[in-house]
């Protein structure tokens, strides 16, 4: 049972937006496929995105740049998994991939009735996991104050 897991592919001429760069709708696919592999994983059963938050898109990626997607579970909750997950590419002449894009995606453990079932505890080891975990906690704090201010308006 991994917590981290890494996809590498060539960003393609269908992935592009009208200005030329790779469209982020595009960048969010690659994210939820990766952090879904990584949950899943983690999980050994079948997992449903819950949220992904925060989504932050530091520069924009080229057409055929080489893509680096690092997704790593940060923490969980009883049924829940939530991972971190970087976006780097760096283009063909140089072998430095650089940070494009940063996120957190939470995914829950379901049985074949989508029902939730527990997951197995991640436990930090390292200063830098136990970082992330705190991390973690703290946008978790921030998601349950962002869903109670859109309450009013979910029922609109």
């Amino acid at each position: 049972m991994t917590n981290k897991i890494s996809f590498q592919f060539i960003s393609e001429p269908t992935d592009i937006n009208f200005g030329g760069k790779v469209h982020g709708g595009v960048v969010m696919k690659w994210i939820d496929q990766t952090a879904y592999t990584c949950a899943r994983s983690w999980a050994e059963t079948y997992c449903v995105t819950v949220y992904v938050g925060g989504i932050r898109f530091y520069k924009p990626i080229s057409i055929g740049e080489v893509i680096k997607i690092e997704a790593t579970v940060v923490y969980t909750r009883k049924t829940s998994i939530h991972i971190a997950v970087d976006v780097f590419s760096r283009n063909f002449s140089t072998q430095k991939f650089e940070k494009k894009t940063h996120c957190i995606i939470v995914f829950v453990s379901v049985d074949e009735n989508g029902k939730p079932v527990e997951v197995k505890k991640w436990i930090p080891k390292t200063d830098s996991e136990k970082k992330m975990e705190e991390y973690a906690i703290k946008l978790n704090a921030l998601r349950k104050q962002i869903s109670d201010e859109m309450m009013p308006f979910v029922n609109l």
